[in-house]
């Protein structure tokens, strides 16, 4: 199935459905009238694309761009990311970054905060240093 994409994103696609073993036999389109910016093309075309995983019973609907074409592509993509993290569970991209966010939030050790607050007093005296000195 050829999108109107770059040739490099069409075939990762195609790879990312294949190594899921999701097919194109599996999947169940339809085409429904999208809202929202886009004017009269989305308002008499029916852009949105709702697309089910029959295997698996995943469903999902997308209206991101004014094309029928583009949302076809976007939903595909979608579907094998929601997939990747259903079968991967942990080991997912989207797990990872999960847990980056979680890490960076994570309150500091005393030690860290000590060396960072020294950091910084080393810092102060510094820029003290660099002051103009007024004989008064």
């Amino acid at each position: 199935m050829l999108f109107p994409v770059s040739e490099s994103k069409n075939e990762s696609l195609a790879r990312a459905m294949e190594r899921l073993g999701v097919r194109e036999a599996d999947l169940q389109e339809s085409f429904i009238r999208s809202g929202g910016p886009g004017g009269q093309n989305v308002n008499k075309v029916s852009t949105c694309v709702v697309l089910k995983h029959l295997p698996s019973g995943l469903v999902v609907k997308c209206q991101q761009e004014r094309s029928q074409a583009m949302n076809r592509y976007w939903a595909r993509r979608i579907l094998v990311d929601r997939l990747e993290t259903q079968i991967k569970g942990r080991q997912s991209e989207q797990a990872k970054r999960i847990a980056k966010i979680k890490r960076q939030k994570r309150k500091r050790s005393k030690r860290a905060k000590d060396k960072m607050l020294e950091a910084k007093r080393a810092q102060g005296e510094k820029k003290q240093l660099r002051r103009r000195f007024d004989e008064d």
